[in-house]
C-alpha cells in the first residue's frame, strides 16, 4: 500500500470482531473499530486534518501559528500535521493531566501554555475565566493564528460522518449496528458517526458514555462537563451512562490481555461500558428467544502506551507495584453518601468565621484554577496530589477539622467519606463546590 503523504493514511481503520467467549453476549456480536491505527495514534487524526486542512495554505502564507485548546490526542495531531506545514503549534490548556502526553508534546516541537482556568472545561460564557477570554480572542480577525477549535468547529464533526460513519457501514456489509456505544469528549465522533448510522436505519440505539463525576479518564467528560462543549446534543444519545476510572481500566485489561488490542483506557471505558450495557438487553433477547444476531460497535480512541503513569497512578499492582491503600475511587456510591459530612455555602461560610479551632479549607482543584478565583485563607493541594497525600501522609493531624472543596462537590464528597472512614473526625464536603460558592455570591479572591 502506497502513498504520498501520511495523511492519505488517515482512516479506513478495521473493524474487528470481538471474541464471544470475551464478552459472554450470546445473542449480540460486538465490533471495535480501531482508531487506535491511524498514523498519529488516535481517532483525533480524523478531526485534527478535517479542521487544519483547509487552512493551512494561508497560515502558511502568514507564519502563523496553530491553536488549539487540547492537551491529548488533538494536540498531538495537530503538532504533527503544523510541522509537515512548516508551522508552528501551540496547545493551551489549564491542565495537563498526562505526564506522558505532555512530553510527547514537547518532543513533536509543541509550545505548552497553561493558562489559568475556573473549571477544568472551557466554559465560553464564562467572560471572567481567562482561558475563556483567550479563546474569544483566537477569533478576532488579523490574530497570528489559526485556531481549528474542536470544541465547536463542525468539521470535526464532518470528519466522522464522511469517514469513520461511512466505513463501519461498509464492513458491516451495508448495515448499520444495532447498537452504537461512544465515549464522550468533544462530541465530534459521536455525532457524526450517530448521524450516518441512522440515516442508514433510523432504528440504530445511541449509548454515550461519560466519566463518573468523581472520577478522571483521559479523552472523556463528565456529565456536567459535556454540556460546555458546543458539539454536544443531548438528542444524540438514547442513553448517557457513567463509567468509572477503575472500569476503564479492567475493560482496557481484557482488550489488552484478551484480545490482542493495545487500547488505552477510553478504549476501555468503550468496551466496558457496551458489555454491561447489552448485558441486560442480551438477556431479554435470549428470554424472548430471538434467533437473529444482533450487532454492536464501539471504538478503540487510542493506544495504551501513553497512559502507564495513568494506570499506576490508580491500579500500580498491574505495573509490579504495591497495591493502592486507602482508595477514594474504591469507596461506592452509598459509602460516599453513609460516610460524608456534607455542608452547604452559607453552613460553610459560619463554619469558617466561628469555628472553634477555625477548619483548614482546602481547595482540590489544579494550581490554575485556584490561581483565578478561591476562598480566603484556603490552601491548594490537587486532587491528584492529595490521593497521594492520603496514602502517604497528610500535612494536617486528626485533630484538624477540615473543609475539602472541589470544582462541583463530587470529588471532596468522596475524600470526605474517606478521611472519616481513616479516623478522621470532623471533616466536611463543600456542596456544589467552588462553582456553588461562587453562584451564592460568596467571596472569593485571586493570586
Amino acid at each position: 500500500m502506497r502513498y504520498d503523504s501520511i495523511t492519505d493514511a488517515i482512516g479506513n481503520t478495521p473493524l474487528v470482531r470481538i471474541d464471544q467467549a470475551v464478552h459472554g453476549l450470546r445473542h449480540i456480536d460486538l465490533y471495535a473499530k480501531l482508531e487506535m491505527l491511524n498514523p498519529f495514534g488516535s481517532v483525533k487524526d480524523r478531526a485534527a486534518w478535517n479542521m487544519a486542512r483547509p487552512g493551512l495554505a494561508s497560515a502558511a502564507e502568514r507564519g502563523a501559528t496553530v491553536v488549539e485548546l487540547s492537551s491529548g490526542n488533538t494536540a498531538k495531531a495537530l503538532a504533527l500535521l503544523a510541522g509537515m506545514h512548516g508551522l508552528k503549534f501551540k496547545s493551551v490548556t489549564n491542565r495537563m493531566r498526562v505526564p506522558e502526553i505532555k512530553e510527547l508534546l514537547l518532543l513533536l516541537g509543541a509550545e505548552i501554555e497553561e493558562l489559568p482556568g475556573q473549571s477544568e472545561c472551557l466554559d465560553p460564557t464564562d467572560t471572567d475565566d481567562p482561558l475563556t477570554r483567550f479563546y474569544r480572542a483566537l477569533t478576532e480577525d488579523g490574530n497570528a493564528y489559526l485556531h481549528t477549535d474542536q470544541y465547536f468547529n463542525a468539521r470535526n464533526t464532518e470528519a466522522h460522518a464522511t469517514g469513520t460513519g461511512p466505513e463501519i457501514v461498509k464492513d458491516l456489509d451495508g448495515r448499520a449496528p444495532d447498537w452504537f456505544v461512544a465515549c464522550v469528549g468533544t462530541a465530534g465522533s459521536s455525532t457524526g458517526v450517530a448521524q450516518v448510522l441512522r440515516e442508514q436505519d433510523p432504528g440504530v440505539r445511541v449509548v454515550g458514555l461519560v466519566a463518573h463525576k468523581s472520577d478522571f479518564i483521559p479523552g472523556i467528560r463528565t456529565i456536567d462537563e459535556v454540556h460546555q462543549v458546543g458539539l454536544f446534543d443531548p438528542a444524540t444519545y438514547d442513553t448517557i451512562e457513567a463509567v468509572t476510572a477503575d472500569e476503564a481500566i479492567d475493560g482496557m485489561l481484557t482488550l489488552i490481555r484478551r484480545c490482542g488490542l493495545l487500547a488505552g483506557p477510553t478504549g476501555g471505558a468503550a468496551y466496558h461500558g457496551a458489555v454491561r450495557h447489552l448485558r441486560t438487553v442480551d438477556t431479554e433477547l435470549g428470554r424472548a428467544g430471538t434467533a437473529e444476531r444482533r450487532t454492536a460497535v464501539f471504538i478503540v480512541c487510542d493506544r495504551a502506551e501513553s497512559y502507564l503513569s495513568y494506570v499506576r497512578q490508580r491500579r500500580p499492582e498491574l505495573l509490579g507495584r504495591p497495591p493502592r491503600k486507602n482508595s477514594a475511587a474504591a469507596l461506592s456510591d452509598a459509602e460516599v453518601r453513609a460516610q460524608a459530612t456534607v455542608i452547604d455555602t452559607a453552613d460553610a461560610r459560619r463554619w469558617i468565621e466561628d469555628g472553634q479551632p477555625r477548619p483548614l479549607v482546602v481547595d482540590l482543584r489544579g494550581p490554575h484554577a485556584y490561581a483565578v478565583l478561591h476562598i480566603d485563607g484556603s490552601v491548594n493541594i490537587n486532587d491528584e496530589l492529595f490521593d497521594e497525600l492520603v496514602r502517604g501522609g497528610l500535612p494536617f493531624s486528626k485533630r484538624q477539622p477540615v473543609l475539602l472543596a472541589c470544582p462541583v462537590g463530587e470529588k471532596s464528597a468522596r475524600y470526605a467519606a474517606l478521611l472519616t472512614r481513616m479516623g478522621h473526625p470532623d471533616v466536611r464536603s463543600l456542596t456544589g463546590g467552588i462553582v456553588a460558592w461562587r453562584d451564592a455570591g460568596a467571596p472569593l479572591v485571586r493570586d
